[in-house]
């Protein structure tokens, strides 16, 4: 199954406002294709010019400032990669519907249509049913996944900047596998039932070929004599003579 876990960096927290100077806008876009919940390598990435101010108290968090954005594309100039790239498939975010309604408000600017409600699956809403009462923000859940593990520098998003886009996508794409029940579940043990099922990126056990004549016996005839003797002690009804062993 194709899917697109994705985020978004931002200039706040508005989308819409009745005053069109004060809509606050999408800065940066991150977007990782997953098939059957592994990663395939394929991404989307973009960096917009919001067309206005960037508060510092936002850049302090992704460090995409009014100077760094003001050469960039508009969204209107990037949304058709965007839309191809992520198709028909589901799209998944940590707090969905704020990232939707972002999406959703620049779509609308540029006389599009909306993408569907139902198609966006919120992370959020899975971890906290997992760990009720704990705190699943992206970042804890990448802590207690240990995502180091796999090359993510938890630490540098602690400090000004650390966030970003494509890398928030990259980290989501793991914390989603791990909460729909982590790597082991992509142990395939019958190479025929895996391609099957289509799981392609399963880690497959390949059954060796029988040899062609069997190894010669290394229990010596004072052992295997020593091993009669003794099941004949355990009666009639004893398992190794159920077995014939």
């Amino acid at each position: 199954m194709r899917e697109i876990l994705f985020d978004t960096e931002t200039t706040g927290i508005v989308p819409d406002h009745e005053d069109p100077r004060q809509c606050d806008r999408i800065v940066e876009i991150g977007c990782v294709e997953v098939i059957n919940l592994e990663r395939t390598g394929r991404e989307f990435h973009a960096y917009v010019n919001p067309g206005r101010s960037v508060p510092q108290e936002v850049v302090r968090v992704h460090g995409l400032d009014e100077a760094f954005l003001r050469d960039k594309p508009r969204f209107a100039d990037v949304v058709g990669g965007f839309l191809e790239f992520v198709a028909d498939a589901p799209l998944v975010a940590h707090n969905a519907s704020f990232d939707q309604n972002f999406i959703n408000a620049e779509l609308r600017r540029c006389g599009l249509d909306q993408l569907a409600g139902d198609r966006f699956v919120d992370t959020l809403v899975i971890a906290r049913k997992k760990f009720p009462g704990a705190s699943c923000s992206l970042d804890a859940l990448a802590r207690r996944y240990e995502l180091d593990r796999y090359g993510f520098d938890l630490a540098a998003r602690k400090g000004a900047g650390g966030h970003g886009a494509l890398v928030d996508a990259r980290i989501l794409a793991e914390v989603y596998l791990q909460l729909q029940g982590g790597r082991e579940q992509r142990l395939a043990f019958d190479v025929e039932v895996a391609a099957a099922a289509g799981e392609t990126g399963a880690v497959t056990f390949m059954r060796r070929a029988p040899r062609p004549s069997p190894l010669p016996p290394r229990i010596t005839a004072e052992e295997e004599a020593a091993h009669a003797a003794f099941i004949a002690k355990l009666g009639e009804n004893a398992l190794w003579k159920r077995t014939g062993s």
